[in-house]
């Protein structure tokens, strides 16, 4: 059954709107867990949505996103948790990803950078919030 995340997923900002709504999701005996999801991005008059498949491998601390439909010919991202000092963590993100159109990419291309900036963000700051601010040395 589809499930909306929270609303905090759904959001209107001064560059679009954004939003995310999971599908599918499998649990696995081995503590992996696979989403497919549909997130729509929207700026000014464009709004695309695209399908992914998330897998959230908690044993490996790894979130691997894996592009399956929508206005992409491509896209990829990744997240690593790595332990840290003191009971600390670092993340690690990459994101590749190339639009299926020109004219797509020209439109929507900036907007998308910093979306998945905004994204990042959000999870730094819901992280803080729940694990408290990162020690500097």
């Amino acid at each position: 059954m589809p499930a909306t995340i929270s609303p905090a997923c759904a959001r209107r900002g001064s560059s679009g709107w954004s939003h995310l709504r999971v599908r599918r999701r499998n649990k696995s005996d081995e503590g992996v867990e696979i989403l497919v999801a549909d997130m729509t991005v929207a700026y000014k008059v464009i709004r695309e949505t695209f399908t992914s498949r998330v897998t959230l491998d908690r044993p490996r601390l790894v979130i691997h996103v894996e592009y399956l439909d929508g206005p992409f010919s491509r896209l990829d991202n990744r997240w690593e948790f790595v332990a840290g000092e003191a009971g600390g963590c670092e993340v690690k993100f990459h994101i590749s990803y190339e639009f299926r159109s020109r004219t797509l990419a020209l439109l929507m291309g900036a907007m998308f950078d910093a979306a998945f900036r905004r994204f990042a963000d959000a999870f730094e700051r819901r992280a803080n919030e729940i694990y408290g601010q990162p020690s500097r040395a």
